[in-house]
This record gives C-alpha cells, sequence and structure tokens, in this order.
C-alpha cells in the first residue's frame, strides 16, 4: 500500500469511527438504561379480569359497535378501514390498496388511481397489510388483548401494582411479541412496555394518551411517546 493509499484509508476509518462510534455509545447507554428482561406472570382467572377491567374502561362495547372507523398515522398512512366487513382503504403517497383482510387475495392495488396487477400488486398489498397490521395495532391495542391465540398473564411490579402481559403467539406481522399494560385507578391503560422483534432493546415503554372518544362512542388515542420520539394519530373518525 502506497503513502497516499494509507492515508485515504486512515482518513475513512476516521470518518466512519467518527460516525458511527457516537451512535455505538448512544445505543450502549439506552440498552443498559433501558433493556428489561420479559417478566413472569400467573395466567388465568386475575390476568382475564385485569384485562376486562380494562375494557370496562373503555368502554369495549362502544368499539364493538363501531363499524367503520378513519386515521392517519404519523401523517403518512392514511385510512379507511369498514370494520363491519373487515376491509379498508389503505393510502400513502400515490399508492391506495383495497385490502380485503379475510381474504388477502382480494385485496387490490393502485397507482394515481390506475390498478396494478402481478408482482407490483402483491408488493404494494403486502407493505399495506404491514402497514395496517402496525398502524392500527398503534390505535386499538387495548382491544385486542383477547385476540385468537394471545396469553394474559397477571404480572406484580415492584411497587405492588398489578400489570397485565399480553403475548401474541400468532398473527399479524410478528407473531410472538409481548406486551406490558399499564393501567390509572380506573383501569384505563397509560402506556404499555414491549418485548418485540422489530426493537433491539426489551421492555421500552410507550404511552397511551391523548384519548378522543369518537361519535360512535369510541375511545382511541391520539399520541404515543417512546423515548423521546411521538407517534401522532390524527383525523380519527370513528361512526356505526
Amino acid at each position: 500500500m502506497t503513502k497516499k493509499s494509507k492515508k485515504i484509508f486512515k482518513i475513512i476509518s476516521g470518518v466512519v469511527i467518527f460516525l458511527t462510534l457516537p451512535s455505538l455509545l448512544f445505543f450502549g447507554f439506552l440498552f443498559f438504561k433501558y433493556n428489561e428482561d420479559l417478566p413472569n406472570g400467573i395466567q388465568g382467572e386475575e390476568a382475564d379480569a385485569l384485562a376486562y377491567n380494562m375494557l370496562k374502561a373503555l368502554d369495549y362495547n362502544a368499539f364493538k359497535n363501531t363499524n367503520h372507523i378513519e386515521w392517519t398515522y404519523k401523517k403518512r398512512h392514511h385510512y379507511k378501514w369498514d370494520k363491519a366487513n373487515n376491509i379498508c382503504e389503505v393510502y400513502w403517497k400515490e399508492f391506495k390498496v383495497d385490502l380485503d383482510l379475510n381474504d388477502h387475495t382480494q385485496s387490490k392495488a393502485y397507482v394515481h388511481s390506475f390498478k396494478v396487477e402481478n408482482d407490483m400488486a402483491e408488493e404494494l398489498k403486502e407493505k399495506a397489510l404491514n402497514y395496517f397490521n402496525n398502524d392500527s395495532f398503534w390505535l386499538i391495542a387495548p382491544y385486542k388483548v383477547f385476540d385468537k391465540d394471545t396469553e394474559r398473564r397477571l404480572v406484580t411490579l415492584e411497587n405492588g401494582d398489578k400489570a397485565l402481559l399480553v403475548t401474541y403467539i400468532s398473527g399479524g406481522s410478528t407473531p410472538g411479541d409481548s406486551y406490558l399494560w399499564l393501567f390509572d385507578e380506573s383501569g384505563k391503560p397509560t402506556a404499555f412496555k414491549m418485548w418485540v422483534s422489530v426493537l433491539p432493546i426489551d421492555g421500552l415503554e410507550a404511552s397511551w394518551s391523548n384519548w378522543t372518544t369518537t361519535e360512535s362512542g369510541a375511545q382511541l388515542p391520539t399520541f404515543h411517546k417512546l423515548l423521546v420520539i411521538g407517534l401522532e394519530i390524527n383525523n380519527i373518525k370513528g361512526t356505526k
């Protein structure tokens, strides 16, 4: 290696270290500060009772009787969900997908209002389904604690409070994820901690706050705080 080549290599190495070292140090700080093992909990009637109490605090019947829900997630993804028939229009950028959540093969994809087929259509439909699974969870997760293939466990926190650990054995885009729900005195959720495959740190906490009540009576959150990140949900509508 020539002297000039060594100098260039040294400069490049210095730039890489300069750019990556702060990120690695910051991640290490977050990991040691926030990373938690999945807590142990007890399945049974007490866990289910805590879940039912949360649904009661949120007026589950009003949500159950809400047939149409619209919302915008992080000002990027827009949804019109016909909950009664389990179909949803998903919009982002110049794309639109009519998702059939009962039979994904019946979903349709569009670009600038023109229907597309073949590989592009499949890619858009898969992307829309992943968007829906993620973005709807941030909107309606409390109402999904008794979904098929869920496990509920009662967890006693260090301060003596009761929390609800919900694990999704199957379904969605990332089966196996677990969420520990935290509550206020009325049983309404205020936050959950996450043990999920898409995050490198276990036990990160996200708030559930700024609730709004729709025309149908369904209670839905408009904001979540995750560390210093804010997740906004706007233009929420719910009708019977």
